[in-house]
């Protein structure tokens, strides 16, 4: 694909192999164009490595972090467990939500957490509500671990963040689906993966080695989950489609 702006002539010009085709530069088609390439550039560049909250790294796109914080709103789940803990901002982020709702804990779980890492979480002021688990997120005894954390009957909500190679992903979709009640969501990130196969910092096979292949692969061996991106609660303006790292991520339980 070659993209041209015009900021003269106010447009933009996208030729795909024999097919060119023009949009004002005031356009929802140039704004998606326009953001799908500001996407992948941001992710070489690691755009995402300079965020914070409540004094943690982190590592998400900010408009992932508002419309999952919207989900999880309407969803009202009793625990949020991620895999992948990183530096904490997202546990950090998960539990600030919590107390807002004054509903809810956190379970983070990774194969490392380190000592630093886990000194900075255990005494952040919201670490009340966290529970960390060291281990790899696909192992038996770690699973087991995170069950016995979940009291019956409490609303789930899962969301994916560790090794992201679509074997890995596709194991922890069926280690923790179950645990996902109707309703509720399992959250596979970062299939953006796919989209920048190829570009500096990307790794052979990430156009189909990636989450997003795990998600779909899984729903559709899972008919009682379905890929269901949350909608539009709010939309005066004239985009209609998502700024995301996370495409084709959200597994909705249907039954």
């Amino acid at each position: 694909m070659r993209l041209t702006i015009d900021t003269e002539r106010r447009t933009i010009t996208v030729a795909q192999g024999a097919t060119t085709e023009e949009y004002p530069l005031d356009s929802p088609e140039a704004f998606r164009f326009i953001t799908e390439h500001w996407l992948t550039v941001g992710w070489t560049q690691k755009y995402t490595y300079g965020f914070t909250w409540l004094g943690r790294p982190i590592i998400q796109l900010p408009e992932d972090l508002v419309r999952i914080q919207e989900l999880i709103y309407r969803v009202q789940p009793d625990v949020i467990l991620e895999t992948g803990v990183a530096h904490g901002g997202s546990l950090i982020f998960y539990a600030s939500l919590c107390k807002a709702l004054d509903r809810g804990r956190v379970i983070g779980i990774d194969i490392e957490i380190r000592p630093h890492n886990r000194r900075a979480i255990t005494e952040h002021p919201l670490a009340r509500y966290i529970t960390l688990i060291e281990g790899s997120s696909i192992d038996p005894v770690t699973v087991a671990e995170a069950r016995r954390q979940i009291r019956p009957g409490e609303r789930v909500l899962v969301i994916l963040d560790s090794c992201h190679t679509k074997a890995h992903v596709r194991a922890e979709l069926e280690a923790y689906s179950p645990l996902v009640g109707p309703g509720s969501y399992i959250v596979a990130t970062d299939g953006i993966m796919a989209a920048v196969a190829g570009r500096p910092g990307s790794k052979p096979g990430w156009e189909w080695d990636n989450p997003a292949e795990a998600a779909r692969e899984f729903a559709a061996a899972h008919p009682q989950f379905r890929i269901e991106e949350p909608g539009f609660l709010f939309n005066e303006g004239k985009i209609q489609h998502y700024v995301t790292h996370w495409p084709s991520a959200y597994l909705r339980r249907t039954a």
